[in-house]
């Protein structure tokens, strides 16, 4: 008979998970694993609300397994380490992404990109090699791989270094990856939340011209005072749209919402590049006329593997980008969630895990 998820494993652990695609969350009481040779056991002290993690506890994309504990934008202090641990210690501020685990052999595996590797072990709601599955980091504690364990720098505060762990790389490795962190070309960030702001932020310390691209005019100042991107554009705005026409030698695409492509085509410039990063629910119409006019190329990035996520970690502390957060008590969740709907948020909801998840009897 399956053991359940309190008996699984040896570690104790408590959090709160969604039961059904309901998406309501509540207290839960489950297991870690024991620490093992290679693996970095940490207190989770916070951890980011990423939309995705609304996408799973609602089974909107079809693959989750519930119970569900969401969370891969964990950060916190070490407890433990094996006995083969040799980057990290008990102290040491350490972060987990999106994924704990990978087959460590494919090609992908060889060239450290984990993150495309056909059997990538996801932070939570997958079955692991052993069997179980995993839970994500709204819970007081987690056991992962030192492989995928990150180094949170000491000048990052740690509920702030948080979101960095998906929303950051998320933007920083097709940045990087298509040859937009170049200074003096000019990208355009599509959407002005938790992803584009930090997108937005990056570029201006790489010496981008950073043009946000937005449906709503109401976000102009933020976009242009509060984080100093150097121009605003309406999608919707025809006139905006042909002033911008072949202007942009990329853009940086993070909406997760229907939304026309051509307008963005029109943007760039011979041999542009649109890096998509949103995963919509449905696809997205790609007329060629978009893409043979001008030679333009668009492409997608997911996440980043394990050694660009601590280079993007570190980059950010030497050039003091860190997400812009609101952070809210564990109770806070259900509530935090149907604002994330609402887009009312600037922009990442954090949990303070360290100081409100508080076990029940």
């Amino acid at each position: 008979m399956a053991k359940s998820p309190e008996d699984e494993h040896p570690k104790k652990a408590f959090g709160w998970a969604a039961r059904d695609s309901s998406g309501l969350l509540s207290p839960f009481k489950f297991s870690r694993r024991a620490t093992g040779e290679n693996d970095v056991a940490f207190k989770v002290l916070y951890c980011g609300m990423c939309h995705s993690d609304i996408h799973m506890v609602k089974n909107e994309w079809g693959n989750s397994i519930f119970p569900l504990v969401p969370g891969h934008e964990i950060v916190g202090e070490v407890t433990e380490v094996g006995s083969k641990v040799r980057k990290f210690k008990v102290g040491d501020r350490v972060g987990v992404g999106c994924m704990v685990d990978s087959c460590r052999s494919c090609d992908n595996c060889k060239v450290d990109l984990e993150n495309h590797c056909p059997k990538m072990i996801l932070t939570y709601s997958v079955k692991h090699y052993d069997g179980t599955i995993t839970y994500g980091g709204y819970s007081d504690c987690m056991v992962a791989e030192e492989r995928f364990i990150v180094r949170i720098p000491d000048s990052l505060p740690l509920d702030a270094a948080a979101p960095l762990l998906c929303a950051g790389i998320t933007v920083y490795s097709p940045m990087k990856h298509y040859g937009l962190d170049k200074p003096g070309l000019h990208v355009g960030v599509v959407g002005l939340g938790g992803l584009g702001h930090v997108a937005v932020k990056f570029g201006k310390v790489m010496g981008l011209k950073v043009t946000v691209i937005s449906t709503s005019p109401n976000k102009k100042d933020e976009a242009l005072k509060t984080l100093g991107a150097d121009s605003f554009l309406v999608s919707r705005d025809q006139d905006q749209l042909k002033a911008a026409f072949g202007t942009m030698d990329g853009i940086i695409d993070t909406v997760s919402a229907q939304h026309p492509m051509m307008p963005l085509f029109s943007l760039l410039k011979t041999d542009g590049k649109i890096a998509l990063v949103g995963l919509p629910e449905h696809p997205l119409e790609v007329p060629a006329v978009g893409l043979v006019k001008g030679r333009k190329t668009i492409g997608g990035s997911l996440i980043g593997g394990m050694k660009e996520t601590q280079e993007m970690m570190d980059f950010a502390a030497k050039h003091n980008v860190k997400a812009d957060i609101e952070v809210i008590a564990m109770g806070y969740v259900n509530t935090a969630v149907e604002r994330i709907l609402k887009s009312d948020v600037k922009y990442r909801f954090v949990i303070d895990i360290g100081n409100t998840l508080k076990p029940t009897s």
